[in-house]
């Protein structure tokens, strides 16, 4: 039987391994940034979503565009798809577990906005679908894959895969906090298209334009 100290030791020479790997992703990393931030200046916005571990991590991922990463700025739009315990339930429910992302992606989904997907297994069925109705709604699209990365099959647009066994958080993170959401707040307020036509109702999720 390993003690506490062994167990710590062991997950932290293997968390240290895996950061260690995301080294290899950085050029991979580095593009999803760019589409990341593309989004949000374009006045588009980011749907995340995840099971499990990865849900809560598909929230945070979200909270810290919305909210904040180290400095007071305006809000970016980013949405948790697995926040909603009645949107989950009913939609799990009515059209099955498989859809409960796709049908949020069917709802708030438009043409430039990029739906950013978390899964550790690499073969959750309802992020898939999320994929499918991404792809066929003109969303752009970032994977980050745990274990042996099956997503690759469904089809999106970016993929980020931490080596065999780590979970897509690990990637995700400096995804969020090292690359993009430093250089949002060093940059300033978005929304800035030279196009004057455009407007961002801030009362609706949709976007208005004038004229």
């Amino acid at each position: 039987m390993h003690s506490s100290s062994e167990i710590l030791k062991t997950a932290v020479v293997a968390a240290k391994e895996t950061l260690q790997s995301l080294l290899d992703l950085d050029a991979q990393v580095a593009k999803a940034a760019d589409l990341i931030e593309e989004c949000l200046r374009a006045g588009n916005k980011l749907l995340v979503c995840g099971n499990g571990g990865s849900a809560a991590d598909a929230s945070h991922f979200a909270t810290e565009f919305v909210v904040r990463f180290t400095k007071d700025r305006p809000a970016y739009p980013a949405i948790c798809l697995a926040s909603d315990a009645g949107l989950l339930t009913a939609a799990g429910n009515d059209y099955g577990f498989d859809e409960i992302f796709a049908r949020q992606v069917a709802a708030f989904g438009l043409p430039g906005d990029v739906l950013i997907c978390l899964t550790t297994s690499g073969k959750s069925k309802n992020v898939e679908r999320a994929l499918q109705e991404a792809k066929a709604r003109k969303l752009k699209t970032i994977t980050f894959l745990g274990r042996d990365g099956r997503c690759r099959s469904f089809g999106a647009g970016r993929f980020d895969r931490a080596d065999s066994g780590s979970p897509p958080a690990s990637a995700s993170c400096p995804l969020r906090n090292g690359r993009v959401a430093p250089g949002l707040e060093r940059e300033g307020p978005l929304n800035t298209r030279k196009d004057t036509n455009f407007q961002t109702d801030r009362s609706n999720p949709r976007h208005s334009f004038s004229g």
